[in-house]
């Protein structure tokens, strides 16, 4: 299965966010789309994050029972701070079956080159770009 993975903060999730997934989840060749809460960003302050249950059930409650959309905690069980390519490198092992592709802005297209181990995220996963 062919999976989206949409990181963030979602602090607070909104339209724009589901606008999004579900555009990603209905008008591409995903067959779901999880939105990852991130714990923390290693490139931007923490200080004003709600708790991170609290933004995790947010997202839950925002997305309903859509079956191609999933809230993600799996960046809470993972080593802080979280970078992306530990969170791939994670799911790649834990389900080999599917395959990862991440959804990404432009804005955070522009500053990959600053996250850690970029050229591998490049060599090993799709992005989609919106």
């Amino acid at each position: 299965m062919k999976i989206g993975l949409f990181f963030g903060s979602f602090n607070p999730i909104h339209v724009g966010h589901l606008i999004i997934a579900n555009f990603m989840a209905t008008q591409t060749d995903l067959a779901q789309v999880w939105l990852v809460v991130s714990p923390q960003n290693p490139l931007k302050p923490k200080n004003s994050l709600a708790r991170d249950y609290d933004r995790l059930h947010m997202v839950a409650l925002a997305i309903g029972e859509n079956p191609k959309l999933r809230a993600s905690d799996i960046e809470f069980k993972l080593p802080k701070p979280s970078f992306t390519i530990d969170t791939l490198t994670y799911l790649k092992e834990k389900y080999p079956q599917h395959e990862f592709v991440l959804i990404m802005g432009g804005d955070n297209l522009a500053t990959l080159s600053k996250w850690k181990n970029y050229e591998q995220i490049l060599r090993g996963y799709p992005i989609y770009v919106l």
